[in-house]
């Protein structure tokens, strides 16, 4: 739990000096994968419903991750009960292999954006989660275990003003 806390707290330090201004930030740490009854979930606290938030996705991935992609499941409760789902695709590696994100080495992080502009005018606690949907070609069945991802994390910011 000090690894997980530890790791949020960092990620957020990193997020907030380099974007908008972080409000939350919540990461998941997976210490041999993914696996495809992982959520990764976070609630949010009432936020300012005149603010508009950007929410993202990260995604920390090392060279084991065998996939050029990332298939993800977004829900977001509202709290009157609406509840939006969202199946996602990222890139993670260029069209030669190397991968996207930073970092040095062979770790990287990805910033991805899952909804720009959102207004929380209802008021009370919201839920984020996401879970992966990555499947091989031809499969019906979701890859059990993604080997290589890290860390997944949710983040809301204030967007960046210049």
């Amino acid at each position: 739990m000090i690894r997980i806390t530890g790791i949020a707290i960092v990620l957020a330090l990193l997020l907030s000096s380099c974007t908008g201004d972080a409000v939350i930030s919540s990461t998941t740490s997976f210490s041999d994968g993914w696996d495809l009854t992982d959520t990764v979930q976070v609630s949010l606290p009432e936020m300012d419903s005149t603010a508009a938030y950007d929410l993202f996705i990260n995604v920390r991935n090392t060279n084991d991750y065998p996939f050029n992609n990332l298939f993800l499941i977004a829900r977001m409760e509202f709290p009157q009960g609406k509840v939006i789902t969202d199946t996602l695709e990222y890139r993670m590696a260029n069209p030669d292999g190397t991968w996207m994100g930073s970092g040095l080495g062979s770790v990287k992080e990805n910033k991805l954006w899952y909804k720009q502009g959102v207004r929380f005018a209802e008021q009370g606690e919201y839920k984020l989660s996401i879970v992966h949907a990555v499947r091989n070609n031809g499969a019906v069945d979701g890859v059990e275990r993604l080997t290589g991802i890290t860390d997944v994390g949710i983040s809301a910011e204030l967007p960046q003003t210049d």
